[in-house]
């Protein structure tokens, strides 16, 4: 009788492991992972695999099985009761991990934010050259007469001189920060608002840079607005491209719904825009305090210029492509080791 009672009860044990090994797998999976892990599911884990441990600590008191997932329960508890000194790293996580797999998963986005721009340099430089007003209407007939007063001064470009340093850095940081806030929020409107911003934006420049090409002052202009440009002009495409994500997640949400799929984007561009906003910090003290100095030595001007571009395309380039790589072989080989039998286990 005590034989037969054991044989059902080993059966029992085998049918619990076939039913649920699969998600024990998962959630030893997900405390191996170094990615970072929202609490909601480190939660849900937690609890499936506390009311497991339940169900066999009752009818398998003695069994590797409870064993197995008594050690299980106890590593989720040390993570949920450890997770307030993540907030420690949690910034260099962000930087270091989130930021590549984000720019990597929304490349399209962010180079057809980069193309619109660029074409629109292209037509306001094309459009000033054929139309002797277009500038005045893009950029205001006072401040055209201002740049161009300027350059009859022979100092093409005091208009970086008017503000005090402090002063000029706050206002032009914030607004920097304002036009990003503006260009993304409008990717609401399907994609099409932060592009026809983006667009805007574009023109301007290429309007302004035409301005000085037409006086033989091209050179001059880039090696002085790029110095705050260099890091500038790319935020607002990238705070663009987070917009068209949000847009893209509505048009075409692919196998998910549409509001889940405008959830995921609308995170996703919010933490690209968070990404770049220390930029508009740095460009607009580099625009206040270092842009000004017109007489400063192009080397000096130069190196500025390429050293902030040198990051952009290593930070928003090189480094995603890289990590992405690396993390899409590190999740391969994760998956195939959990998908190999545990010799650890006895289960």
């Amino acid at each position: 009788m005590r034989r037969q009672l054991y044989k059902e009860a080993e059966m029992k044990e085998t049918d619990f492991i076939k039913r649920y090994s699969d998600r024990w797998k998962e959630a030893e999976s997900l405390l191996k992972s170094r990615l970072s892990v929202s609490p909601e599911t480190i939660a849900k884990h937690y609890t499936e695999i506390s009311d497991d441990l339940s169900y066999s600590a009752t009818f398998f008191p003695e069994s590797q099985t409870t064993l197995y997932l008594n050690n299980l329960a106890s590593a989720f508890h040390r993570t949920i009761y450890s997770r307030k000194f993540e907030k420690r790293s949690r910034l260099i996580t962000f930087w270091k991990n989130e930021q590549p797999l984000l720019i990597r998963k929304h490349a399209r986005s962010l180079i057809t934010a980069f193309l619109i721009f660029s074409f629109a340099v292209f037509i306001g430089a094309l459009s000033s050259r054929y139309d002797k007003r277009f500038s005045r209407v893009v950029l205001g007939e006072t401040y055209t007469r201002m740049t161009e007063q300027n350059i009859e001064n022979e100092d093409p470009l005091a208009v970086y001189k008017q503000s005090h340093q402090i002063n000029m850095f706050l206002g032009i940081t914030f607004n920097n920060i304002r036009v990003a806030l503006t260009v993304f929020a409008l990717g609401v409107l399907l994609s099409a608002g932060s592009a026809i911003l983006l667009f805007y934006n574009g023109i301007m420049i290429g309007t302004f840079h035409y301005i000085f090409y037409e006086h033989n002052l091209l050179a001059e202009s880039l090696k002085t607005v790029w110095i705050h440009g260099s890091l500038e002009i790319p935020a607002i495409i990238i705070a663009a491209g987070a917009g068209i994500v949000i847009g893209n997640s509505v048009l075409f949400p692919g196998t998910f719904s549409r509001t889940h799929s405008f959830q995921t984007g609308a995170a996703d561009g919010l933490k690209l825009l968070i990404g770049v906003l220390p930029l508009f910090v740095v460009a607009g003290f580099l625009e206040g305090f270092v842009t000004r100095l017109t007489e400063l030595p192009d080397f000096i001007r130069l190196f500025i210029i390429f050293i902030s571009l040198g990051f952009i395309l290593f930070f928003y380039l090189i480094y995603p492509l890289y990590y992405g790589g690396h993390y899409k072989t590190i999740t391969l080989q994760k998956q195939t080791q959990n998908s190999e039998p545990d010799a650890d286990r006895q289960c």
